[in-house]
């Protein structure tokens, strides 16, 4: 059985254990070396690693012990430049008890000091850091951080051997250090001399010339030189959260900034960079860097494949931000965010959300024509027009979640928080409510709504910042005389918001139109054609709002005409709001025997093919077997047509 120690992971452990002699076989090009101590026969000294697998097989052949060859698949590590095979090699490096210093940092995730986003990140922490081997943390490059150590050459003579040299290794944080260590090392010795100065030397030659100058010569003069390997790089980037900060000196950012906050970053690193700050901050800092570890998803095209070149899927973010806009991917990022999941990235959704950005700039175009600019004065709960005390409630609520949802790092959450109010509530309902205000001769309601559409959107404006910097930013600038950037703003705090009179009496208009415009949707009515509305039942309150909003519920449902009846008209398609019953009559409008028909043909075929998709996930074979992006289209098709089917039923409900 062979056991090559020097040249084979497993061997080294099974030679260390044993006490088998490490013994080195081949010398850095991975040719072959000959030496008393390692028994490899002179013909084979210097001879390629290949070529001497061949002489050896030929010998073994001449000598009549050759039974044949078996080819088998190994793992076998490729250098990724050279593409030839990594030989393992026995050499001396630099090493860190990585057991020792991952004790206090398994402790501090164990205790909560540093938490995990999402939680089951720190599984895969444990794993790594429970099963660590010692770090080496030398390399042998032509950049990094030079390794902080120092050698002299101590020089000893006798008369069987001869001289003798042996180093002395002076580790610190410059070559002053270093040297003065080896001068109080060395002045002990009356060899030297009494005024000893130590140098440094540029290589090793130099060195051990110097000191047997100092010996024989006593030139007072010792020379010591620094090992040429470098820091791992990891090692380096291990320090990142405080040697940043001016240490080893205490700066007052290190004492300000240490520790930091919340770190982002990949799976993929969360042992060559997490866990390894973890052990620098507890062992130089004893306190951890960063209280929270944020592990954001994976990008991937938007079928949920890696991106790869030989694939041709790779998305360029560069070209998405020449064609859409830095603010657009930001915010699509964000908002596709969710915790544990990947992210599926298209073209079409960072130009969903360039649309997004549009739409902001053009409500804030609107509100610059239509005489909105900040009044600094303005005081939201003094509010007394209903339609505004309503969007100040809005705003303060969007608020809660957004900055809720930034706390708990579902990203996702708060940008589809913003999404909802920028677009749906304000741009659409908000501004479509007030511009009869805006046109109309009430001066001190529209004074009050053009400060509160200001007001509005500047909150907007710094709640979407984080999201969307460039556009918030340049909208900030231009749309008020303002003391600083929007970036220095303060995040927004709001008391005594939210007015539930003035909610119910806007969302009730807010549903009637709602319902009315899916009806006209699911039933194929022409845009251009009015309606008449019926509300049949309805209670004095509900009458009071659907009179007050009248103008705005027809322009915007567009109605004929809004009555009060006791009974449904016949041939209506009916809406359940509160206790009342919204009948649009249709007679002449559409065929109903021909609509009711069309709506059964329809929801048997979304029934039909809901079925068979909840077979084939019903299936385990199937489940086991696809891919994990079909799986997931699967499951969002099923998602898909059951809200179809519900929302069919519903249509042929209101068709009696």
């Amino acid at each position: 059985m062979k056991i090559t120690g020097a040249h084979d992971f497993n061997d080294f452990e099974v030679a260390r254990r044993n006490n088998i002699p490490l013994i080195v076989l081949m010398d850095k090009k991975a040719r072959m070396i000959s030496t008393p101590e390692n028994n490899v026969p002179e013909r084979y000294h210097g001879k390629d690693r290949f070529k001497a697998r061949e002489m050896v097989l030929q010998e073994i052949e001449e000598l009549g012990f050759y039974r044949g060859k078996e080819d088998k698949i190994i793992a076998q590590p490729f250098g990724d430049r050279s593409n030839v095979v990594i030989e393992p090699m026995l050499t001396e490096q630099w090493y860190v008890n990585a057991a020792e210093m991952a004790k206090p940092a398994i402790a501090a995730v164990e205790k909560g000091d540093t938490v995990f986003v999402p939680k089951n990140w720190d599984k895969t922490y444990y794993e790594w850091m429970r099963n660590i081997q010692p770090w080496c943390i030398s390399r042998q490059l032509w950049w990094g951080h030079q390794i902080p150590a120092w050698y002299a050459p101590t020089i000893s003579a006798d008369r069987q051997h001869g001289q003798h040299v042996t180093l002395e290794c002076f580790v610190d944080f410059d070559e002053a250090s270093a040297c003065e260590q080896a001068r109080q090392r060395f002045s002990i010795s009356s060899s030297y001399g009494p005024n000893l100065r130590v140098e440094i030397a540029s290589s090793r030659v130099e060195a051990e010339q110097a000191m047997l100058d100092a010996i024989q010569k006593h030139t007072g003069i010792i020379k010591i030189w620094r090992d040429e390997d470098v820091l791992d790089t990891w090692f380096s980037s291990a320090l990142w959260p405080f040697s940043t900060l001016g240490w080893p000196e205490e700066t007052s950012i290190l004492k300000r900034h240490y520790k930091t906050d919340v770190l982002v970053t990949g799976f993929d690193i969360i042992f060559f960079w997490v866990a390894r700050m973890m052990m620098m901050g507890l062992h130089f800092r004893q306190e951890v860097p960063f209280h929270t570890v944020y592990i954001h998803a994976l990008v991937r095209d938007e079928h949920g494949q890696k991106m790869s070149k030989s694939k041709g899927n790779v998305i360029d973010p560069l070209d998405l931000i020449d064609e859409f806009g830095a603010d657009a991917l930001r915010f699509t990022l964000a908002a596709m965010a969710a915790q544990g999941r990947d992210i599926k990235l298209a073209k079409s959704r960072v130009e969903g959300y360039r649309n997004f950005g549009t739409k902001l700039w053009n409500a804030a175009r609107f509100a610059e024509m239509n005489g909105v600019k900040r009044d600094f004065n303005y005081d939201p709960v003094a509010a007394r027009v209903t339609v505004n005390r309503w969007i100040a409630g809005e705003a303060s609520r969007t608020r809660n979640a957004v900055t809720k949802a930034i706390e708990e790092h579902r990203y996702n959450e708060a940008a589809g928080a913003l999404y909802q109010f920028v677009w749906n509530v304000y741009c659409d309902w908000y501004v479509e409510l007030i511009k009869p205000i805006l046109g109309g001769t009430d001066e001190a309601a529209k004074k009050e709504t053009q400060a509160s559409a200001a007001w509005v959107l500047d909150q907007i404006l710094v709640l979407l910042h984080p999201f969307m910097p460039f556009v918030t930013e340049e909208l900030w600038q231009q749309t008020a005389v303002r003391e600083h950037w929007l970036m220095e703003a303060d995040w927004p705090s709001y008391k005594g918001l939210g007015h539930a009179k003035a909610d119910a009496e806007i969302e009730w208009v807010i549903k009637i139109i709602s319902e009315i415009r899916s009806v006209r949707a699911e039933m194929n009515i022409s845009g251009g054609l009015k309606i008449p509305c019926v509300l049949v039942g309805a209670n004095k309150d509900s009458r009071r709002v659907a009179s007050a909003w009248e103008n705005e519920i027809i322009r915007l449902a567009r109605l004929s005409s809004i009555s009060f009846e006791d009974r449904v008209p016949k041939a209506s398609a009916q809406i359940v709001l509160g206790e009342a019953t919204v009948a649009l009559p249709l007679e002449g409008v559409i065929d109903f025997a021909t609509e009711t028909a069309r709506l059964k043909k329809e929801l048997e075929r979304i029934e039909k093919e809901s079925a068979a998709i909840a077979g084939r996930l019903g299936n385990p074979g199937f489940v086991a077997k696809a891919p994990e992006e079909v799986l997931a289209e699967t499951r969002e098709r099923k998602t898909e047509l059951d809200v179809q089917k519900t929302k069919t039923a519903e249509a042929l409900k209101r068709l009696g």
